[in-house]
């Protein structure tokens, strides 16, 4: 996406609170030779998958509900994939839109299998309703036709999204100036593409306009790294586990910059090594390292967007 590739370059031209250190990313680059890991989609084994219309259900409502797993220590983004997996599997009507629209905090809890009250549990609830309402409304209550509409383009299908579920609206406003981000409306594109291997609903011609995912994972691994650099207050609050305020400078400048750091990993690899990476490798590499090393420090932030 050009609109969040120029708005996360914009942020990282100007950020004070975090820098991308290019010489880092020059390390990182040489240090790999250029060749990203292959992760494959789905490397844990936990989502539902049946090569058809269910599936893509499946991955838009998870990727509506992927966002804050925090403050709640046992909550991982493999028990929202694995619990709506088998609640698919015990009812195939589990993620219809008229069951959507409809369904309350303990019913989602019910849904995932899930103990307590999930972390901003209403906004969880809210999403769903706006998923099984517009879903029912614009496109036969099925995400397939989402997915048809926008002719096996990822941006088209972004700005479908984003038109129609203003829940998956990841924008910011950062000195006067839009920044967006879409962190859930491109992992839904990315999981589509893993998941059907880039056939069928997973199809995209311009696959390659498709960033990473700015989350909480993916920067703390690239502040491992050394190219992201946050001043010394910054450290402090995320090392104390303090909630970075949603939309601050500093929220903002954390995602962004992890954006803009990996679109220079990707030019340097193409540079040095003629490679051609896509985004989605890079983030899928990334998130996989963060994800097996859950002892580092991420930014604490309660937001919907990721």
């Amino acid at each position: 996406m050009e609109a969040v590739r120029a708005s996360a370059a914009w942020v990282a031209s100007r950020s004070s609170h975090v820098k991308v250190d290019m010489l880092e990313i020059e390390k990182a680059v040489d240090k790999i030779q250029g060749n990203v890991p292959k992760v494959e989609w789905d490397f844990e084994g936990i989502h539902y998958f049946d090569n058809g219309p269910l599936t893509v259900q499946y991955l838009f409502v998870l990727d509506a509900l992927n966002f804050c797993f925090w403050p709640d220590k046992d909550l991982t983004y493999d028990n929202l994939a694995s619990g709506l997996k088998l609640a698919l599997e015990k009812d195939k009507s589990a993620l219809d839109a008229d069951r959507l629209k409809n369904y309350t905090g303990p019913q989602l809890r019910e849904l995932l299998n899930w103990p307590r009250p999930l972390p901003i549990e209403e906004e969880r609830v809210r999403l769903l309703h706006e998923v099984g309402l517009e879903l029912e409304r614009s496109f036969g209550g099925e995400a397939a036709n989402l997915v048809k509409s926008a002719g096996n383009s990822a941006a088209s299908l972004i700005e479908l999204i984003t038109r129609h579920f203003p829940g998956f609206r990841d924008h910011s406003l950062y000195k006067g100036h839009q920044v967006f981000l879409y962190k859930r409306a491109q992992i839904f594109v990315a999981d589509l593409w893993g998941a059907f291997k880039g056939e069928n609903y997973g199809e995209f011609y311009d696959i390659k306009s498709i960033t990473i995912f700015a989350d909480y994972i993916v920067p703390a691994v690239l502040r491992e790294l050394g190219i992201l650099k946050y001043e010394s207050n910054l450290c402090c609050s995320i090392d104390s586990n303090s909630e970075i305020v949603p939309g601050s400078e500093e929220e903002v400048e954390i995602r962004a910059c992890s954006v803009h750091a990996v679109e220079k990993m990707r030019e340097l690899i193409n540079k040095k090594f003629g490679k051609q990476l896509l985004s989605i490798d890079i983030d899928l590499w990334l998130w996989s390292v963060g994800v097996q090393n859950m002892a580092l420090s991420h930014h604490r932030t309660l937001s919907i967007y990721y």
